[in-house]
């Protein structure tokens, strides 16, 4: 599922309660318990970058788990772009 004009988010990336070694991607004070994929889906909104949700998508390393993903164009840096969803993520969750 290579895409070059895309970036893929899994839920893994942005969970909290997971290792590096488990697939978390962004630092643990920008992760959140349990992410989901709407809050991925609503934070690349609100940042402008087109969001596209995939269901029933499995992360390799949990292939029984179907929780999805989320691809938006690719502008910038992958590492960039999620630690600015992550950041979105966390002042979303701090609103309500």
């Amino acid at each position: 599922m290579r895409k070059q004009d895309k970036v893929i988010l899994w839920l893994v990336y942005f969970d909290s309660t997971k290792t590096r070694s488990e697939g978390r991607r962004v630092p643990k004070k920008l992760g959140v318990p349990t992410p989901t994929v709407e809050e991925i889906r609503k934070a690349a909104e609100q940042l402008g970058l087109r969001p596209e949700i995939v269901s029933g998508a499995a992360h390799p390393s949990v292939s029984w788990q179907k929780t999805g993903l989320v691809t938006i164009p690719k502008k910038d840096v992958k590492v960039r772009i999620m630690q600015r969803i992550a950041q979105k993520i966390v002042e979303n969750r701090v609103e309500t």
